[in-house]
Protein backbone atom coordinates (compact mmCIF):
# COMPACT_ATOMS: atom_id res chain seq x y z
CA UNK A 1 0.00 0.00 0.00
CA UNK A 2 1.94 2.71 -1.08
CA UNK A 3 1.66 6.52 0.33
CA UNK A 4 -0.89 7.90 -1.46
CA UNK A 5 -3.47 5.46 -1.40
CA UNK A 6 -3.43 5.19 2.44
CA UNK A 7 -3.86 9.10 3.08
CA UNK A 8 -6.97 9.12 0.73
CA UNK A 9 -8.67 6.11 2.65
CA UNK A 10 -7.48 8.30 6.04
CA UNK A 11 -9.06 11.17 4.93
CA UNK A 12 -12.10 9.47 3.35
CA UNK A 13 -12.90 6.91 6.15
CA UNK A 14 -10.98 8.69 9.19
CA UNK A 15 -11.60 12.41 8.57
CA UNK A 16 -10.97 13.52 11.71
CA UNK A 17 -7.90 11.87 12.00
CA UNK A 18 -4.37 13.96 11.45
CA UNK A 19 -1.60 12.02 9.66
CA UNK A 20 0.21 12.17 13.27
CA UNK A 21 -3.13 9.92 14.57
CA UNK A 22 -2.27 7.39 12.14
CA UNK A 23 1.24 7.02 12.52
CA UNK A 24 -0.16 6.50 16.93
CA UNK A 25 0.27 2.49 17.91
CA UNK A 26 -2.24 3.35 20.42
CA UNK A 27 -4.70 5.82 18.46
CA UNK A 28 -5.11 2.21 15.34
CA UNK A 29 -5.77 0.35 18.85
CA UNK A 30 -8.46 2.66 20.11
CA UNK A 31 -10.36 2.56 16.61
CA UNK A 32 -10.26 -1.11 15.76
CA UNK A 33 -13.17 -2.17 14.20
CA UNK A 34 -14.98 -4.89 16.54
CA UNK A 35 -18.55 -4.72 14.42
CA UNK A 36 -19.75 -5.71 11.44
CA UNK A 37 -21.27 -1.98 11.51
CA UNK A 38 -17.90 -0.71 11.83
CA UNK A 39 -16.59 -3.40 9.00
CA UNK A 40 -19.16 -2.55 6.83
CA UNK A 41 -18.70 1.27 7.52
CA UNK A 42 -15.35 0.99 5.23
CA UNK A 43 -14.92 -1.68 3.07
CA UNK A 44 -17.81 -2.77 0.53
CA UNK A 45 -18.78 -6.38 1.27
CA UNK A 46 -19.26 -9.27 -0.44
CA UNK A 47 -23.19 -11.13 0.66
CA UNK A 48 -20.83 -14.00 2.01
CA UNK A 49 -18.63 -11.38 4.16
CA UNK A 50 -21.92 -9.76 5.17
CA UNK A 51 -23.97 -12.62 6.50
CA UNK A 52 -20.70 -13.94 8.85
CA UNK A 53 -20.56 -10.95 10.21
CA UNK A 54 -24.00 -11.19 11.23
CA UNK A 55 -23.47 -14.21 13.40
CA UNK A 56 -23.38 -12.97 16.65
CA UNK A 57 -19.90 -12.66 18.53
CA UNK A 58 -20.68 -15.35 21.17
CA UNK A 59 -20.76 -18.20 18.09
CA UNK A 60 -16.73 -16.91 17.04
CA UNK A 61 -13.93 -15.67 17.93
CA UNK A 62 -13.65 -11.82 18.72
CA UNK A 63 -13.47 -9.43 16.01
CA UNK A 64 -10.70 -6.62 15.74
CA UNK A 65 -9.52 -5.09 12.69
CA UNK A 66 -6.56 -1.91 12.84
CA UNK A 67 -7.90 1.03 10.32
CA UNK A 68 -4.13 0.50 8.71
CA UNK A 69 -5.41 -3.15 7.90
CA UNK A 70 -9.29 -2.10 6.98
CA UNK A 71 -6.66 0.12 4.63
CA UNK A 72 -5.16 -2.78 3.36
CA UNK A 73 -8.61 -4.77 3.11
CA UNK A 74 -9.95 -2.20 1.17
CA UNK A 75 -7.72 -2.30 -1.88
CA UNK A 76 -8.84 -6.49 -1.85
CA UNK A 77 -11.80 -7.41 -4.18
CA UNK A 78 -14.34 -8.74 -1.68
CA UNK A 79 -13.19 -12.49 -0.09
CA UNK A 80 -9.90 -11.35 -0.85
CA UNK A 81 -7.30 -13.30 0.20
CA UNK A 82 -5.94 -10.96 3.61
CA UNK A 83 -10.22 -10.37 4.10
CA UNK A 84 -10.30 -14.11 4.51
CA UNK A 85 -7.51 -14.41 7.12
CA UNK A 86 -9.32 -11.21 9.31
CA UNK A 87 -12.99 -11.21 8.62
CA UNK A 88 -14.87 -13.80 10.07
CA UNK A 89 -16.42 -16.90 8.04
CA UNK A 90 -19.84 -18.77 8.89
CA UNK A 91 -17.95 -22.05 8.72
CA UNK A 92 -15.96 -21.01 12.01
CA UNK A 93 -19.21 -22.66 13.92
CA UNK A 94 -18.36 -26.34 12.32
CA UNK A 95 -16.28 -28.58 14.47
CA UNK A 96 -14.52 -30.56 12.06
CA UNK A 97 -13.44 -34.31 13.05
CA UNK A 98 -10.00 -34.18 15.22
CA UNK A 99 -10.91 -30.13 16.32
CA UNK A 100 -10.21 -29.35 19.32
CA UNK A 101 -10.29 -26.14 21.58
CA UNK A 102 -7.03 -26.30 22.71
CA UNK A 103 -5.43 -27.99 20.14
CA UNK A 104 -2.13 -28.51 21.12
CA UNK A 105 -2.84 -29.08 25.03
CA UNK A 106 -1.58 -25.93 26.59
CA UNK A 107 -4.15 -26.67 29.45
CA UNK A 108 -2.28 -29.62 30.05
CA UNK A 109 1.33 -28.29 30.33
CA UNK A 110 0.28 -25.23 32.18
CA UNK A 111 2.69 -25.02 35.57
CA UNK A 112 1.80 -21.42 36.33
CA UNK A 113 -0.56 -18.98 35.27
CA UNK A 114 -0.10 -18.29 31.67
CA UNK A 115 2.90 -20.16 31.82
CA UNK A 116 3.12 -23.36 29.48
CA UNK A 117 6.22 -26.06 29.24
CA UNK A 118 5.74 -28.78 26.34
CA UNK A 119 9.44 -29.09 25.80
CA UNK A 120 12.10 -29.81 28.57
CA UNK A 121 14.01 -27.03 27.81
CA UNK A 122 11.73 -24.59 26.76
CA UNK A 123 8.88 -22.82 28.20
CA UNK A 124 5.91 -20.24 26.73
CA UNK A 125 4.93 -17.03 28.76
CA UNK A 126 1.74 -15.55 27.48
CA UNK A 127 1.94 -12.07 28.30
CA UNK A 128 -1.31 -10.95 27.17
CA UNK A 129 -4.79 -12.61 25.32
CA UNK A 130 -4.92 -8.89 23.02
CA UNK A 131 -3.67 -8.84 19.46
CA UNK A 132 -3.75 -5.75 17.17
CA UNK A 133 -5.96 -7.94 14.79
CA UNK A 134 -7.67 -11.20 15.94
CA UNK A 135 -6.76 -13.86 12.63
CA UNK A 136 -9.29 -16.20 12.22
CA UNK A 137 -7.28 -19.39 11.59
CA UNK A 138 -6.06 -18.15 15.52
CA UNK A 139 -4.61 -21.92 17.19
CA UNK A 140 -5.10 -19.68 20.34
CA UNK A 141 -8.95 -18.64 20.25
CA UNK A 142 -9.89 -19.54 23.65
CA UNK A 143 -8.10 -17.13 24.86
CA UNK A 144 -8.33 -14.27 22.29
CA UNK A 145 -9.46 -11.27 24.53
CA UNK A 146 -9.35 -7.62 22.97
CA UNK A 147 -8.35 -5.83 26.36
CA UNK A 148 -8.11 -2.17 26.96
CA UNK A 149 -5.48 -2.97 29.93
CA UNK A 150 -3.65 -5.69 28.18
CA UNK A 151 -3.99 -8.08 30.83
CA UNK A 152 -3.60 -11.58 29.69
CA UNK A 153 -3.09 -15.41 31.04
CA UNK A 154 -0.16 -14.49 32.99
CA UNK A 155 -1.18 -11.15 33.79
CA UNK A 156 -3.85 -12.34 36.36
CA UNK A 157 -4.39 -11.47 39.56
CA UNK A 158 -0.77 -11.73 40.95
CA UNK A 159 0.70 -10.81 38.01
CA UNK A 160 2.89 -12.27 35.92
CA UNK A 161 4.80 -12.94 39.60
CA UNK A 162 3.89 -16.94 39.70
CA UNK A 163 5.23 -17.59 36.20
CA UNK A 164 8.47 -15.53 37.20
CA UNK A 165 8.60 -17.52 40.28
CA UNK A 166 8.51 -20.71 39.00
CA UNK A 167 11.03 -19.90 36.03
CA UNK A 168 13.36 -18.77 38.88
CA UNK A 169 12.91 -22.24 39.96
CA UNK A 170 13.52 -24.71 37.40
CA UNK A 171 16.95 -24.13 35.81
CA UNK A 172 16.61 -26.53 33.19
CA UNK A 173 14.40 -24.12 31.19
CA UNK A 174 16.52 -22.08 29.23
CA UNK A 175 14.72 -20.54 26.26
CA UNK A 176 11.60 -18.69 27.13
CA UNK A 177 9.22 -17.58 24.15
CA UNK A 178 6.89 -14.14 25.05
CA UNK A 179 3.87 -14.36 22.81
CA UNK A 180 -0.25 -14.10 23.73
CA UNK A 181 -1.69 -12.75 22.04
CA UNK A 182 0.65 -10.65 21.21
CA UNK A 183 3.05 -9.08 23.81
CA UNK A 184 3.60 -6.19 21.76
CA UNK A 185 0.68 -5.06 22.89
CA UNK A 186 1.63 -3.90 26.44
CA UNK A 187 3.39 -0.47 26.58
CA UNK A 188 6.75 -0.23 26.84
CA UNK A 189 7.27 -0.01 30.21
CA UNK A 190 5.38 -3.33 31.16
CA UNK A 191 6.70 -5.30 28.69
CA UNK A 192 10.29 -4.13 29.76
CA UNK A 193 9.72 -4.98 32.76
CA UNK A 194 8.88 -8.15 32.21
CA UNK A 195 12.23 -8.57 29.55
CA UNK A 196 14.30 -7.35 32.54
CA UNK A 197 12.88 -9.50 34.80
CA UNK A 198 13.55 -12.36 32.42
CA UNK A 199 17.10 -11.73 31.79
CA UNK A 200 17.63 -11.33 35.38
CA UNK A 201 17.23 -15.36 35.89
CA UNK A 202 20.92 -16.33 35.44
CA UNK A 203 19.73 -19.40 33.64
CA UNK A 204 17.61 -17.88 30.65
CA UNK A 205 19.93 -17.99 27.79
CA UNK A 206 17.30 -16.89 25.06
CA UNK A 207 14.21 -14.94 25.22
CA UNK A 208 12.17 -14.56 22.18
CA UNK A 209 8.95 -12.61 21.36
CA UNK A 210 6.52 -13.74 18.94
CA UNK A 211 4.23 -10.72 17.26
CA UNK A 212 2.23 -10.22 14.08
CA UNK A 213 2.62 -6.15 14.82
CA UNK A 214 5.01 -5.38 11.79
CA UNK A 215 2.35 -6.86 9.55
CA UNK A 216 -0.84 -5.40 10.95
CA UNK A 217 0.27 -2.86 12.96
CA UNK A 218 4.05 -1.41 12.19
CA UNK A 219 3.18 1.68 14.09
CA UNK A 220 3.89 0.07 17.34
CA UNK A 221 7.80 -0.24 16.37
CA UNK A 222 8.92 3.13 17.74
CA UNK A 223 12.12 3.91 18.08
CA UNK A 224 11.15 4.01 21.85
CA UNK A 225 10.73 0.44 21.18
CA UNK A 226 13.45 -0.75 19.48
CA UNK A 227 15.64 1.20 22.14
CA UNK A 228 14.16 -0.81 24.68
CA UNK A 229 14.72 -4.21 23.30
CA UNK A 230 17.89 -3.34 22.88
CA UNK A 231 18.41 -2.66 26.22
CA UNK A 232 17.65 -6.05 26.98
CA UNK A 233 19.75 -8.09 24.47
CA UNK A 234 19.86 -10.96 23.15
CA UNK A 235 16.35 -11.21 22.05
CA UNK A 236 14.87 -13.08 19.47
CA UNK A 237 11.65 -11.70 17.15
CA UNK A 238 9.07 -14.53 15.68
CA UNK A 239 7.18 -12.33 13.17
CA UNK A 240 3.84 -13.71 11.35
CA UNK A 241 3.70 -12.07 7.95
CA UNK A 242 0.91 -14.29 5.81
CA UNK A 243 0.97 -13.13 2.48
CA UNK A 244 3.53 -10.36 0.08
CA UNK A 245 0.00 -7.90 0.48
CA UNK A 246 1.11 -7.19 3.80
CA UNK A 247 4.63 -6.29 2.92
CA UNK A 248 3.86 -2.86 2.73
CA UNK A 249 6.84 0.07 3.11
CA UNK A 250 5.06 0.49 6.85
CA UNK A 251 6.10 -2.88 7.42
CA UNK A 252 9.40 -2.73 5.70
CA UNK A 253 10.35 -0.08 7.90
CA UNK A 254 9.00 -1.66 10.94
CA UNK A 255 11.46 -4.31 10.14
CA UNK A 256 14.39 -2.51 9.29
CA UNK A 257 14.42 -0.64 12.99
CA UNK A 258 14.38 -4.03 14.96
CA UNK A 259 16.94 -5.00 12.33
CA UNK A 260 18.92 -1.81 13.28
CA UNK A 261 18.65 -2.42 16.91
CA UNK A 262 20.51 -5.67 16.36
CA UNK A 263 17.01 -7.90 16.72
CA UNK A 264 17.16 -11.42 14.22
CA UNK A 265 13.99 -11.74 12.49
CA UNK A 266 12.53 -14.93 11.81
CA UNK A 267 8.98 -15.49 10.10
CA UNK A 268 6.89 -17.90 10.62
CA UNK A 269 3.82 -18.66 8.24
CA UNK A 270 0.96 -20.60 8.10
CA UNK A 271 -0.48 -22.66 5.18
CA UNK A 272 -3.63 -21.68 4.07
CA UNK A 273 -6.25 -22.70 1.51
CA UNK A 274 -7.07 -20.73 -1.06
CA UNK A 275 -4.49 -17.93 0.67
CA UNK A 276 -0.88 -18.38 0.42
CA UNK A 277 -0.84 -22.38 -0.51
CA UNK A 278 0.35 -22.16 -3.91
CA UNK A 279 3.90 -21.41 -5.31
CA UNK A 280 3.61 -17.94 -6.41
CA UNK A 281 2.25 -16.46 -3.44
CA UNK A 282 5.19 -18.17 -1.00
CA UNK A 283 7.74 -17.15 -3.43
CA UNK A 284 6.88 -13.69 -3.39
CA UNK A 285 6.23 -13.85 0.29
CA UNK A 286 9.22 -15.29 1.13
CA UNK A 287 11.43 -13.48 -1.52
CA UNK A 288 10.11 -10.10 -0.21
CA UNK A 289 10.89 -11.05 3.61
CA UNK A 290 14.40 -11.63 2.30
CA UNK A 291 14.31 -8.60 0.70
CA UNK A 292 13.09 -6.36 4.32
CA UNK A 293 15.79 -8.52 6.09
CA UNK A 294 14.00 -11.20 7.81
CA UNK A 295 14.08 -14.96 7.56
CA UNK A 296 11.32 -17.56 6.25
CA UNK A 297 11.80 -19.50 9.40
CA UNK A 298 8.54 -22.14 9.75
CA UNK A 299 5.72 -22.90 7.21
CA UNK A 300 3.29 -24.00 9.64
CA UNK A 301 0.51 -26.78 8.70
CA UNK A 302 -2.53 -25.81 9.80
CA UNK A 303 -3.16 -26.76 14.07
CA UNK A 304 -6.59 -28.32 14.43
CA UNK A 305 -8.23 -25.81 16.21
CA UNK A 306 -12.28 -25.95 16.27
CA UNK A 307 -13.87 -23.77 13.27
CA UNK A 308 -10.96 -23.57 11.05
CA UNK A 309 -11.20 -26.31 8.40
CA UNK A 310 -12.51 -24.02 5.81
CA UNK A 311 -8.39 -22.73 6.03
CA UNK A 312 -6.54 -25.83 6.50
CA UNK A 313 -4.31 -27.05 3.40
CA UNK A 314 -2.80 -30.29 3.45
CA UNK A 315 0.35 -31.41 4.49
CA UNK A 316 0.39 -32.42 0.42
CA UNK A 317 0.26 -29.25 -0.52
CA UNK A 318 2.63 -27.83 1.78
CA UNK A 319 5.49 -30.33 0.48
CA UNK A 320 4.60 -30.11 -3.30
CA UNK A 321 5.20 -26.06 -2.82
CA UNK A 322 8.73 -26.58 -0.60
CA UNK A 323 9.78 -29.22 -3.81
CA UNK A 324 8.79 -26.23 -6.27
CA UNK A 325 10.40 -23.56 -4.44
CA UNK A 326 13.97 -25.07 -4.67
CA UNK A 327 15.45 -23.62 -7.07
CA UNK A 328 13.55 -21.21 -7.86
CA UNK A 329 14.53 -18.68 -4.76
CA UNK A 330 17.74 -19.09 -2.55
CA UNK A 331 17.68 -21.31 0.11
CA UNK A 332 17.82 -19.01 2.65
CA UNK A 333 13.68 -18.29 1.19
CA UNK A 334 12.73 -21.85 2.03
CA UNK A 335 11.48 -22.48 5.22
CA UNK A 336 11.07 -25.26 7.47
CA UNK A 337 7.61 -27.06 7.05
CA UNK A 338 6.51 -27.85 10.70
CA UNK A 339 3.35 -29.42 12.61
CA UNK A 340 2.20 -28.98 16.52
CA UNK A 341 0.04 -32.76 16.94
CA UNK A 342 -2.83 -32.59 18.84
CA UNK A 343 -1.99 -32.72 22.26
CA UNK A 344 0.45 -30.85 22.78
CA UNK A 345 4.66 -32.28 23.29
CA UNK A 346 6.14 -29.51 20.90
CA UNK A 347 6.54 -28.67 16.93
CA UNK A 348 8.22 -31.62 14.55
CA UNK A 349 9.00 -31.52 11.11
CA UNK A 350 6.82 -33.03 8.12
Amino acid sequence: MDERRERDFRRRMYPGATAADWADWRWQLRRRARTAAEVARVLALSERERNALAVPEAWRMPLAVTPYMLALLAQEEPDGPLRRTLLPDRREARVAAGELTDPLGEEAHTVAPGLIRSYPHKALLLATGDCAVFCRYCTRARTAKPLRGGRGPAAGGGGYGPALEWLRRHPEVRDVLVSGGDPLMLSDAKLGRLLRALRAIPHIQLIRIGTKAPAVLPQRITPELARMLASVQPVWVSVHFTHPAELTPRAAEACRRLRDAGLPLMNQTVLLRGINDDTAALRQLNEGLLRVGVKPYYLHHGDMAVGTGHLRSTKARGRAILRELSGLISGYGIPLFMEDPPGGGGKRPI
